[in-house]
C-alpha cells in the first residue's frame, strides 16, 4: 500500500487537497490494515484520515528549500523509466 504514497513536497504546481487525501488515506490504511473498515471501525478511520491529511498539508507548508521545484512531467517519465529498467518492458 505504502508505495502508493507519492512525495508530494516542492512540485509545481504545489500538491493538491485531492493528493494530500489520498496520500493520508494510504498512510491510515497501512497502519490500520484495513482498506474499507467494518462500520464499527468507520467513524474512527475517517476521522484519522482527515486528521492526518490536516497534519501532512501542515507539514507541507511549512517546509522550506532553496531547491527549484520539480515538474510532475519529468518525475512521472524518470519514474517510468526506473519501473521499465527494473521490471522490463512488455513492447
Amino acid at each position: 500500500m505504502c508505495r502508493n504514497i507519492k512525495t508530494l513536497f516542492n512540485f509545481e504546481p504545489p500538491a493538491t487537497e485531492d493528493e494530500v487525501e489520498a496520500a493520508s488515506l494510504q498512510f491510515v490504511r497501512k497502519l490500520s490494515g484495513f482498506t474499507a473498515p467494518s462500520k464499527v471501525n468507520e467513524e474512527a478511520f475517517n476521522l484519522a484520515v482527515q486528521e492526518v491529511a490536516v497534519v501532512a498539508r501542515n507539514l507541507l507548508d511549512s517546509l522550506v528549500t532553496n531547491a527549484e521545484p520539480r515538474n510532475r512531467e519529468v518525475e512521472i517519465e524518470r519514474a517510468r523509466a526506473r519501473s521499465a529498467k527494473r521490471f522490463g518492458t512488455s513492447d
